[in-house]
């Protein structure tokens, strides 16, 4: 695949680097389009309400601590973007008297602070952490609660949340995609260093860790319009993120796409390249065409259209 400059900017290897041809096909798709590129390994299922989808992906909490035992802990691994979902979780376990006790929960990512060299404290206005105990973990009752310790949020020193991995099964990672392609913030590299001139291979890529990273200028951006109003110099530059490495030991990856957090083209760019098996780290959330259980949820109503209209 033959790679142009981005259109975002020089520092950066991202999707406006992938062929114009590959651009435009995907621009063509259609809703019924996006639907049958479903293949073994990856699953797109389609909404026609929201409430419909956000109960669907509340419930994959449900279904992974049904499933956990203190033999066997079960756990899931969820994303802020999404987070309807949340207080969804929350009310089910206290409806259904859960006790989720032997279950797991792995926060994706949080953002790092450049000046204590750490994660931001849980009184961050955009704490990660804090918005899922919130709006979630805070809403169940204590005694159903799972105890705290079974809670795994990502910390700058990354060694006790890459071990609790091994502690228990990730029955599913669910994720949002950004406006740069990415789960969690697995954005794409810049280009410097051994990767100036290339992008680096899925093979490359899929090796990272949970780590320290630094955003991509879309990655920025997006998360001052969906969280701080857009105060772009409220958002750390840097953040800590679930990597590929974990990401691979989870059993299964469901994305949840409500047409809030990408765009149209977005949408449809990373369900073809997967559908497609087209792995390229310019759009990362594309390299889990290689992953064996990938499942992409549309709300039907967010998909929109490619169609130029001028506002």
């Amino acid at each position: 695949m033959k790679l142009r400059p981005s259109s975002i900017s020089a520092d950066w290897w991202d999707y406006t680097c992938l062929p114009l041809d590959l651009i435009n096909d995907v621009s063509r798709l259609s809703p019924k389009d996006i639907a049958q590129l479903s293949r073994p390994g990856f699953r797109v299922v389609m909404y026609d309400t929201l409430e419909d989808f956000y109960l669907a992906e509340a419930l994959e909490y449900i279904a992974a601590w049904k499933a956990s035992t203190a033999d066997n802990p079960v756990g899931i691994c969820g994303p802020i973007g999404p987070t309807e979902q949340l207080p969804l979780v929350a009310r089910l376990v206290n409806e259904l008297g859960l006790d989720i006790g032997s279950g797991h929960f792995w926060g994706m990512d949080e953002w790092f602070d450049v000046e204590t060299g750490k994660e931001v404290p849980a009184s961050h206005p955009l704490s990660f952490e804090k918005a899922d105990r919130t709006m979630c973990f805070d809403r169940i009752q204590k005694k159903l609660r799972m105890p705290d310790k079974n809670l795994h949020f990502p910390k700058a020193d990354t060694t006790e949340y890459r071990a609790s991995w091994d502690a228990a099964t990730c029955a599913v990672m669910q994720g949002g995609q950004g406006d740069v392609k990415h789960w969690a913030f697995n954005d794409p590299l810049p280009r410097r260093g051994k990767f100036k001139t290339r992008p680096p291979t899925p093979e490359e890529y899929r090796k990272l860790p949970t780590r320290v990273v630094d955003l991509h200028p879309l990655t920025i951006a997006q998360n001052a319009r969906t969280s701080g109003g857009g105060n772009i110099s409220m958002v750390p530059t840097k953040a800590i993120t679930v990597g590929p490495a974990e990401t691979w030991k989870a059993q299964k990856v469901s994305i949840w796409q409500a047409g809030t957090h990408d765009n149209p083209f977005g949408q449809r760019l990373t369900a073809f390249m997967i559908g497609k098996q087209l792995a390229n780290a310019c759009v990362p959330m594309s390299l889990l065409a290689d992953h064996p259980n990938v499942q992409f949820n549309y709300y039907r109503g967010g998909l929109g259209s490619c169609a130029v209209e001028m506002h």
